[in-house]
């Protein structure tokens, strides 16, 4: 079909407890022609017992719902009935949003500004939002989530992989649906005396990004702050690139923060990342790219392999989307393509001066 819709449209289920609320996302489900509302329900326990007779392609979740709530119904979801989840966050300085990010820990796949009343300014914009994420996550593959037995994968040995040419001064990573977990488990596996700068892309919308800095800065032993203009990266620290700007490295080593137009439909975005990495530090640049959809980062991860740096990529075996890795192996930019949990040990290794050579 060249209009790119589905045969029949993705069948969404909204879980929320407020009837105001619910309605309004029914609203805004049923007027999309990519969309169909299966069903809508006010609890996470009325959903986990509708959903063996109902099946939807794809789950709009709240986070506080009485009873069991958003996080503990996206577990059970995950282990039971695995099916793409969306979750529609409240007020984002609002406690819940921890919550939130621990629900996309569990198996969710992205989170979303809860929509205003229809009056309010913003409103189709949010809508647009919401539909076009239940409809991109409705196509995600999703796998039962039993963390407790996980295989545990060993990273591989100092010799099993390329080592870079020199030492190298500034670490450049990013990641797009999936990501939060994903960062968490590389980023955790860094000590506090991790020797370089941390620079990072994380595609969420806008008003989302500093309670993710926060969120991630909880988890994980490094500082993790929003980006600012101007700031010179200490090693040991990471900075996220805030809401709707682009985080880019200055030759004179300085963070710039850009308003400069989206690329591939992403601002943030981790090619432009990248390549300014790859100017400033040439050949002691490191890039990382995670997984996520599309192909944000595979152009600048190429590039600063080109210019000399070191490159790792998410392997398939791990990724929630094997999108953005994939585009920048078919890229050539790709130096070592690994597991989720040997990234972050790999990383270690490459930072210590017996590593390279």
């Amino acid at each position: 079909m060249k209009s790119g819709l589905p045969l029949s449209p993705v069948r969404v289920m909204i879980v929320e407890d407020s009837l105001v609320m619910r309605r309004l996302l029914a609203h805004i489900v049923s007027r999309d022609p990519r969309l169909a509302l299966a069903a809508a329900v006010a609890s996470a326990e009325e959903a986990l017992q509708e959903l063996p007779r109902v099946r939807p392609d794809v789950i709009s979740m709240d986070i506080r719902l009485p009873g069991m709530d958003g996080l503990e119904a996206t577990r059970r979801i995950m282990a039971e009935h695995p099916t793409p989840i969306v979750v529609i966050a409240g007020a984002v300085q609002d406690e819940s949003f921890n919550i939130s990010m621990n629900a996309l820990r569990a198996g969710a796949l992205s989170v979303v500004e809860k929509p205003v009343g229809i009056e309010t300014g913003g409103h189709e914009q949010i809508a647009e939002t919401i539909c076009t994420q239940l409809y991109i996550m409705s196509q995600v593959p999703v796998i039962r989530q039993r963390p407790s037995i996980a295989p545990r994968l060993r990273p591989p040995l100092p010799d099993a992989a390329p080592r870079p040419a020199q030492a190298p001064a500034v670490l450049a990573i990013a990641a797009s649906t999936g990501g939060p977990p994903a960062l968490a488990q590389v980023l955790g596996a860094l000590p506090v005396d991790f020797p370089l700068p941390v620079l990072l892309v994380q595609h969420m919308g806008a008003a989302f990004m500093e309670g993710f800095a926060n969120w991630l800065d909880g988890l994980v032993p490094l500082p993790v702050r929003l980006a600012e203009e101007g700031t010179v990266p200490k090693p040991g620290h990471v900075y996220v690139a805030p809401g709707d700007r682009h985080l880019l490295l200055s030759p004179q080593n300085t963070l710039r923060l850009s308003l400069e137009k989206p690329i591939a439909s992403q601002r943030p975005s981790a090619t432009l990342l990248f390549r300014s990495v790859a100017t400033a530090a040439g050949a002691r640049a490191l890039g990382v790219l995670l997984t996520g959809m599309g192909e944000d980062g595979a152009i600048g991860l190429a590039e600063m392999r080109q210019a000399g740096g070191y490159t790792i990529t998410e392997n398939e075996s791990t990724a929630v989307v094997y999108g953005m890795p994939a585009a920048a192996v078919r890229l050539g930019g790709s130096s070592l393509s690994l597991p989720l949990p040997a990234i972050g040990p790999r990383l270690l290794q490459l930072a210590r001066k017996e590593a390279f050579g």
